[in-house]
């Protein structure tokens, strides 16, 4: 009996861990700004954990992010400076989009080159097996295979036939 209550304790445990979420209670001005909130604090990457967003991180650093980022909606700053000012902290690592510049064009072109290099790989190995096509024929082995041709379809016929 205690064989199958270790299983349980192990499965609940799991359980507990993925249900302890952030609850962050703020009172917003207006719904827009909760909006905004939900989705900037959504698109920020914790500093600590790197793994996560700042909505879903228990990080004390998380959830100073998150009351910085209250803060600076109520106090009217735009989408764009909040994630500046997020940058300039923290670098361009805190976006899990980060901006199109001559440092991160690796990141957003590393996709389109990979798939173009498979493409290219997959094409010529296309061509390779095209161009191949075998060695030729003598004139008496295409004699024999087209007598073993003939025999065979005769056989098909006089199966069917018969």
């Amino acid at each position: 009996m205690n064989l199958l209550r270790l299983p349980v304790c192990l499965l609940a445990l799991l359980f507990a861990a993925s249900v302890s979420a952030v609850i962050e209670t703020y009172e917003f001005s207006s719904p827009e700004l909760e909006q905004r909130y939900q989705d900037l604090s959504g698109e920020l990457r914790c500093p600590k954990c790197q793994n996560q967003n700042i909505a879903d991180s228990n990080a004390p650093i998380a959830k100073d992010l998150r009351k910085l980022l209250y803060q600076q909606l109520e106090e009217g700053a735009s989408d764009a400076e909040i994630r500046d000012y997020m940058v300039a902290r923290y670098g361009e690592f805190v976006r899990y989009r980060p901006s199109f510049s001559g440092a991160t064009i690796i990141l957003w072109l590393a996709p389109a080159l990979l798939l173009l290099a498979a493409a290219m790989i997959v094409v010529a190995v296309l061509r390779g097996r095209a161009g191949r096509g075998g060695p030729e024929l003598s004139a008496e082995e295409q004699r024999r295979l087209q007598e073993l041709v003939t025999r065979a379809e005769t056989e098909e016929n006089a199966e069917r036939h018969s």
